[in-house]
């Protein structure tokens, strides 16, 4: 009964190979695997859109602070402003280390390099920058997890398909390409949606990582002038 069924699509999809008819008449299988690839990419491209917008933003915030953290002007009014309540990771990195240096310089009584205030400084930066570069790369992993898992769904979907495929065509006992291209076309088809998933995928990961990477090397680089500028300054006081 399946086969003559399968027989009967076949025989209606020759005419049509458009996407929507090979969706239509693909098996309940193969469309679970359509649209969970569909669905998958729909994410993908949302995530995409949000990560490069993201860099963008943080980049652009990172510029405007550094310009106003290299002006000259005072730090305790640039912590008031930005550090105290941040809203973007240099600024926070900025804060935790501007917050720990005034907290210890307060409750000890001693100066940055003495007591071990360098090192709680230094680690309350790495901290920071550790918990902002997890948030940035929040869902990058799910780019890793379908660039190389989307086309073994679709070939599943697609070696499925085929199976369905030939039995229908065994059911009608005819091998006319008209015939046997509709059902191969629809199991392909999968495949296609695979590849079409994973490969953005693929590329958005690799081009996302490296983004958030210099990001963090920047991050990096800006707490460690930033301790030196502290220690300086500490040093100045205990002249």
């Amino acid at each position: 009964m399946d086969q003559a069924v399968n027989a009967a699509n076949l025989g209606a999809a020759a005419g049509d190979l458009s996407m929507w008819a090979l969706f239509m008449h693909a098996s309940v299988v193969v469309k679970l695997v359509m649209i969970g690839l569909v669905t998958c990419s729909v994410i993908v491209w949302a995530i995409i859109f949000d990560k490069f917008t993201t860099v963008r933003r943080v980049n652009r915030q990172a510029n405007d602070f550094e310009e106003r953290f290299w002006a000259g002007g005072s730090l305790d009014d640039l912590y008031e402003s930005d550090g105290a309540k941040p809203v973007h990771p240099m600024a926070a990195v900025f804060g935790a280390a501007m917050g720990e240096w005034r907290r210890s310089s307060r409750i000890t009584g001693i100066d940055l390099v003495h007591g071990g205030v360098q090192d709680r400084v230094n680690r309350a930066m790495a901290i920071t920058i550790t918990r902002e570069m997890d948030r940035l790369n929040r869902w990058i992993i799910f780019l890793a997890t379908i660039g190389p898992v989307a086309p073994f769904i679709g070939l599943f979907g697609t070696v499925w398909g085929i199976m369905h495929a030939f039995g229908s065509i065994a059911a009608m006992h005819n091998t006319n390409l008209s015939v046997v291209a509709p059902g191969i076309s629809e199991a392909l088809f999968a495949t296609a949606i695979g590849l079409v998933t994973a490969i953005p995928a693929v590329i958005a990961y690799n081009v996302i990582s490296n983004s958030m990477s210099v990001f963090e090397d920047r991050l990096d680089a800006f707490g460690t002038e930033f301790a030196a500028i502290l220690s300086r300054q500490s040093e100045e006081r205990g002249a």
